[in-house]
Protein backbone atom coordinates (compact mmCIF):
# COMPACT_ATOMS: atom_id res chain seq x y z
CA UNK A 1 0.00 0.00 0.00
CA UNK A 2 1.27 3.62 -0.71
CA UNK A 3 -0.35 7.06 0.81
CA UNK A 4 -1.01 9.50 -1.27
CA UNK A 5 -0.96 12.99 -0.65
CA UNK A 6 -3.34 15.44 -2.51
CA UNK A 7 -2.43 19.22 -2.20
CA UNK A 8 -4.48 22.21 -3.78
CA UNK A 9 -3.24 25.83 -3.92
CA UNK A 10 -5.84 28.73 -3.12
CA UNK A 11 -5.22 32.08 -1.72
CA UNK A 12 -7.55 33.57 0.74
CA UNK A 13 -8.39 37.11 0.12
CA UNK A 14 -10.13 40.07 1.29
CA UNK A 15 -12.59 41.74 -1.32
CA UNK A 16 -10.58 44.82 -1.54
CA UNK A 17 -6.90 42.92 -1.99
CA UNK A 18 -8.72 41.49 -4.98
CA UNK A 19 -7.32 43.10 -8.41
CA UNK A 20 -9.91 45.04 -10.58
CA UNK A 21 -11.40 42.23 -12.82
CA UNK A 22 -11.78 39.69 -9.94
CA UNK A 23 -13.67 42.28 -7.44
CA UNK A 24 -16.09 43.49 -10.69
CA UNK A 25 -16.61 39.69 -10.89
CA UNK A 26 -17.26 38.65 -7.56
CA UNK A 27 -19.74 42.02 -6.84
CA UNK A 28 -21.66 40.36 -10.07
CA UNK A 29 -21.97 36.96 -8.41
CA UNK A 30 -23.24 38.85 -5.75
CA UNK A 31 -25.47 40.91 -7.65
CA UNK A 32 -26.68 38.33 -9.60
CA UNK A 33 -28.09 36.49 -6.32
CA UNK A 34 -30.65 38.69 -6.52
CA UNK A 35 -31.97 36.67 -9.81
CA UNK A 36 -32.31 33.20 -7.76
CA UNK A 37 -35.49 31.34 -7.51
CA UNK A 38 -34.98 29.86 -4.13
CA UNK A 39 -38.21 29.74 -2.88
CA UNK A 40 -37.41 26.40 -1.21
CA UNK A 41 -34.15 26.57 0.42
CA UNK A 42 -34.26 30.41 0.53
CA UNK A 43 -30.41 29.73 0.13
CA UNK A 44 -29.57 32.50 -2.99
CA UNK A 45 -26.41 31.86 -4.70
CA UNK A 46 -25.05 33.71 -7.90
CA UNK A 47 -22.24 33.17 -10.39
CA UNK A 48 -20.60 35.70 -13.13
CA UNK A 49 -18.42 34.13 -15.46
CA UNK A 50 -15.92 36.05 -17.61
CA UNK A 51 -15.44 35.03 -21.32
CA UNK A 52 -12.43 35.28 -23.10
CA UNK A 53 -13.62 38.08 -24.88
CA UNK A 54 -14.34 40.09 -21.85
CA UNK A 55 -18.21 39.42 -21.53
CA UNK A 56 -19.93 38.27 -18.52
CA UNK A 57 -22.68 36.03 -18.24
CA UNK A 58 -24.52 35.65 -15.10
CA UNK A 59 -26.32 32.69 -13.49
CA UNK A 60 -28.25 32.34 -10.56
CA UNK A 61 -29.66 28.79 -8.73
CA UNK A 62 -33.32 27.98 -9.91
CA UNK A 63 -35.62 25.55 -7.52
CA UNK A 64 -38.35 23.45 -8.68
CA UNK A 65 -41.04 21.74 -6.20
CA UNK A 66 -40.09 18.63 -8.04
CA UNK A 67 -36.50 19.28 -6.39
CA UNK A 68 -33.82 17.28 -8.46
CA UNK A 69 -35.60 19.88 -11.81
CA UNK A 70 -33.75 22.92 -10.13
CA UNK A 71 -30.30 24.04 -11.37
CA UNK A 72 -27.59 25.69 -9.56
CA UNK A 73 -26.24 29.12 -10.28
CA UNK A 74 -22.64 28.15 -11.76
CA UNK A 75 -24.19 25.45 -14.37
CA UNK A 76 -26.92 28.65 -15.44
CA UNK A 77 -24.10 30.63 -16.18
CA UNK A 78 -21.98 28.15 -18.05
CA UNK A 79 -25.22 26.32 -20.07
CA UNK A 80 -25.91 30.01 -21.01
CA UNK A 81 -22.73 30.99 -21.99
CA UNK A 82 -22.26 27.58 -24.03
CA UNK A 83 -25.63 28.00 -25.43
CA UNK A 84 -24.98 32.00 -26.78
CA UNK A 85 -21.37 31.57 -27.66
CA UNK A 86 -19.39 28.10 -27.67
CA UNK A 87 -16.92 29.64 -29.48
CA UNK A 88 -15.81 31.94 -26.62
CA UNK A 89 -13.53 30.25 -23.28
CA UNK A 90 -14.13 30.90 -20.46
CA UNK A 91 -11.68 32.44 -18.11
CA UNK A 92 -13.09 33.10 -14.68
CA UNK A 93 -16.10 32.24 -12.54
CA UNK A 94 -17.10 33.74 -9.54
CA UNK A 95 -19.89 32.47 -6.90
CA UNK A 96 -21.47 34.09 -3.88
CA UNK A 97 -24.29 32.96 -2.29
CA UNK A 98 -27.00 34.82 0.30
CA UNK A 99 -29.20 33.28 2.83
CA UNK A 100 -32.53 34.96 4.76
CA UNK A 101 -29.59 36.60 7.09
CA UNK A 102 -27.93 38.52 4.34
CA UNK A 103 -24.63 37.35 2.48
CA UNK A 104 -23.25 34.14 3.73
CA UNK A 105 -19.78 34.52 6.11
CA UNK A 106 -18.05 31.28 4.61
CA UNK A 107 -16.71 31.15 1.14
CA UNK A 108 -19.23 29.30 -0.56
CA UNK A 109 -18.34 25.93 -3.06
CA UNK A 110 -19.53 24.45 -5.99
CA UNK A 111 -21.37 21.15 -5.89
CA UNK A 112 -19.88 17.81 -7.33
CA UNK A 113 -22.20 18.62 -10.14
CA UNK A 114 -20.84 22.01 -10.69
CA UNK A 115 -17.47 20.94 -10.09
CA UNK A 116 -17.84 18.34 -13.44
CA UNK A 117 -18.97 20.77 -15.72
CA UNK A 118 -16.66 23.44 -14.72
CA UNK A 119 -13.94 20.80 -15.55
CA UNK A 120 -14.83 19.96 -18.52
CA UNK A 121 -15.21 23.16 -19.80
CA UNK A 122 -11.43 23.84 -19.30
CA UNK A 123 -11.17 20.77 -20.85
CA UNK A 124 -12.96 21.68 -23.74
CA UNK A 125 -11.07 25.23 -24.07
CA UNK A 126 -7.36 23.98 -23.07
CA UNK A 127 -7.09 26.23 -20.16
CA UNK A 128 -7.84 26.77 -16.67
CA UNK A 129 -10.83 28.34 -15.18
CA UNK A 130 -10.34 30.44 -12.69
CA UNK A 131 -12.43 30.23 -9.92
CA UNK A 132 -13.36 33.12 -6.97
CA UNK A 133 -15.49 31.86 -3.88
CA UNK A 134 -17.20 35.26 -2.20
CA UNK A 135 -17.61 35.30 1.44
CA UNK A 136 -18.21 37.83 3.68
CA UNK A 137 -15.01 37.08 5.89
CA UNK A 138 -12.95 36.57 2.33
CA UNK A 139 -12.36 35.00 -1.31
CA UNK A 140 -11.19 32.16 -2.13
CA UNK A 141 -9.12 32.09 -5.06
CA UNK A 142 -8.33 28.82 -6.92
CA UNK A 143 -6.11 29.31 -10.01
CA UNK A 144 -8.46 25.92 -11.76
CA UNK A 145 -11.33 24.29 -11.43
CA UNK A 146 -9.03 20.52 -11.51
CA UNK A 147 -7.87 21.87 -8.46
CA UNK A 148 -11.72 21.35 -6.67
CA UNK A 149 -11.76 18.03 -8.09
CA UNK A 150 -8.39 16.20 -8.64
CA UNK A 151 -9.67 12.67 -8.72
CA UNK A 152 -11.39 13.67 -11.88
CA UNK A 153 -13.17 11.94 -14.59
CA UNK A 154 -12.55 12.81 -18.13
CA UNK A 155 -13.10 11.89 -21.65
CA UNK A 156 -9.13 10.51 -20.95
CA UNK A 157 -10.31 8.50 -18.28
CA UNK A 158 -12.23 5.93 -20.68
CA UNK A 159 -9.10 5.56 -22.90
Amino acid sequence: MKDIEIKINYQFMTLDELDGEDRMLVETAIKATNNSNAKYSHFCVGAALLLEDGSVVVGANQENAVFPLGLCAERTAIFAAQAQTPQLAMKKLAVAARNEQGLVRNPVSPCGSCRQVMLEMEDRYKQPMKVLLYGTDGVFVVDSARDLLPLCFLDESMK
